[in-house]
């Protein structure tokens, strides 16, 4: 079953190479933070900001090339945890055509963030981190303070 999630934070350390975002389900309590490169938690920001860099980013130019070929971004599905990895999918419809990208998160919802795309969570992925099963736990420096 596929829970509605949405991206209650997001944490950049300048000093640190691993940043933070954090889910939150929509319609429930459950929390949970997946860490992210620095590149991609300032996209992430950057475009959560609506800010425009002078030039296209990868992430720009990636949207463009999908809205350009008449696709538009429909969901992202953090589908299985691997060894403390999570992995999604990043669902595009192209002219009625449901195409389905393997992603990382991070990726996913960078450029799904600013077309306000739906995140979507797999129960078994939330129960194995609810549980810290599948070799996942939240960092322990980890401080949203």
């Amino acid at each position: 079953m596929l829970i509605k999630m949405e991206l209650s934070r997001i944490l950049i350390r300048e000093i640190a190479d691993a940043q933070f975002i954090e889910l939150r389900e929509v319609d429930g309590e459950r929390t949970f933070p997946i860490v992210v490169g620095k590149p991609e938690a300032y996209a992430i920001d950057r475009r959560l900001k609506g800010i425009e860099p002078p030039r296209p980013q990868t992430l720009e130019l990636l949207a463009s090339i999908v809205g350009e070929m008449g696709g538009s971004f429909q969901e992202i599905v953090i589908d299985d945890l691997q060894d403390g990895t999570f992995f999604a999918k990043l669902k595009i419809d192209c002219n009625g055509e449901e195409i389905v990208i393997d992603s990382r998160p991070s990726d996913a919802i960078a450029l799904g963030i600013a077309a306000q795309v739906p995140i979507l969570v797999e129960e078994h992925v939330l129960d194995e981190v609810e549980h810290d099963g599948d070799g996942y736990s939240a960092p322990e420096t980890f401080d949203w303070d």
